[in-house]
């Protein structure tokens, strides 16, 4: 758009700027001059008898587990990656509409910025960026996960130092060691907060002869879950079916239940940071030793993480400052200015989808 156009006019022509972090549990909006304006659960409540949907978000996740025969509580995006193209697109429809439903009117649709993993194929980006212009977006662009989250809690990717950051987030864990505005190293690992809660299921059926959903795995791992002994035991009353019986039971579930449940993948996710850290240069890890990592996503929040990884890797890490809105407030930094970070965007070979105007 020209620059000699008011900047009222401009942005009545061309829309909005929104960020998205399109995460597996989590979809977070983000909108220029407004901040962080949806935070909400990636599912979408579908009527398989009219093939409409019925809610999106948390009401829908509400349903997760109680719904009818003729409903279904869909997560379109497993993984990281779209897996139901037609309701992950109605999903950002409707996010997209509640984040600029006080947006004055424009002529074409809002400019996209959307955080995928590192590692996905050029058909999952490109479903990405197809649901994204068929909800409404003018412009999509397309930015690792790792990238925005350093972006977005402010290290320094430009200078000639290397940081790490990992990201634990709900279906992928994102490890990546960065420099002079790129990736040194990096791998995604399919083990991550989904995982945790599969995990917990398994161990109360096992050890508990309890059956549960995956919403009531995951509460018990919020309530009181921890990686490392804590001074203090936490537990939690829960209830479910008997597997053996198939009646209502309470048990008790403690903390020290939760670690020996998810230990299994956390040390997973340790020995992918291990790979990535013994693949880096020696100069940039020198780096990383003296500055420290950062643990992002929200597996970060588990109690006992960074202390855990430091004392397995040798390298001082830490928590960022609001884990859970490092990636969506990537996107925001990177549309302050898109040409500043257009070398950071993905492309794979193909040019960034713009809508016919």
């Amino acid at each position: 758009m020209r620059k000699w156009l008011p900047s009222w006019l401009t942005q009545r022509l061309n829309g909005a700027d929104v960020g998205i972090d399109l995460g597996t549990s989590t979809t977070l909006v983000y909108v220029r001059g407004k901040g962080i304006v949806v935070r909400e659960p990636s599912v979408v409540a579908l009527n398989t008898k009219t093939s409409t949907v019925v809610a999106v978000g948390a009401e829908a996740r509400a349903m997760l587990g109680r719904t009818p025969q003729h409903l279904r509580a869909i997560r379109p995006v497993v993984e990281g990656v779209i897996s139901e193209f037609d309701i992950a697109q109605e999903m950002m429809r409707h996010f997209l509409s509640r984040a600029l439903a006080r947006e004055p009117m424009s002529l074409f649709g809002p400019r996209v910025v959307v955080g995928v993993p590192t590692g996905i194929t050029t058909v999952e980006i490109r479903a990405v960026r197809d649901a994204a212009q068929a909800a409404g977006a003018r412009e999509v662009h397309i930015i690792e996960e790792p990238i925005a989250a350093a972006l977005g809690i402010r290290l320094p990717l430009r200078d000639a130092q290397g940081s790490m950051v990992v990201d634990i987030g709900g279906g992928t864990t994102d490890i990546a060691v960065l420099s002079l505005g790129g990736v040194v190293e990096s791998r995604n690992l399919r083990i991550a907060g989904d995982t945790f809660d599969r995990d917990i299921a398994t161990y109360l059926r096992n050890e508990f002869k309890l059956l549960v959903g995956e919403k009531t795995a995951e509460e018990v791992k919020w309530a009181v879950g921890a990686v490392r002994e804590l001074p203090k035991s936490l537990e939690v009353v829960l209830r479910g079916r008997d597997v053996v019986e198939g009646l209502p039971r309470e048990v008790v579930v403690t903390d020290r239940d939760v670690r020996e449940a998810i230990l299994p993948s956390v040390h997973a996710i340790l020995e992918g940071v291990r790979e990535v850290v013994e693949a880096t240069p020696p100069e940039v890890l020198a780096d990383i030793m003296q500055r420290g990592a950062y643990l992002v996503g929200g597996g970060a929040l588990l109690r006992g993480m960074p202390e855990l990884f430091q004392e397995a890797l040798g390298i001082p890490f830490s928590v960022a400052p609001e884990p859970l809105l490092a990636v969506v407030r990537g996107t925001a930094v990177v549309l302050e200015d898109v040409e500043a970070h257009r070398d950071m965007l993905v492309t794979h070979d193909e040019e960034e989808i713009v809508a016919p105007q």
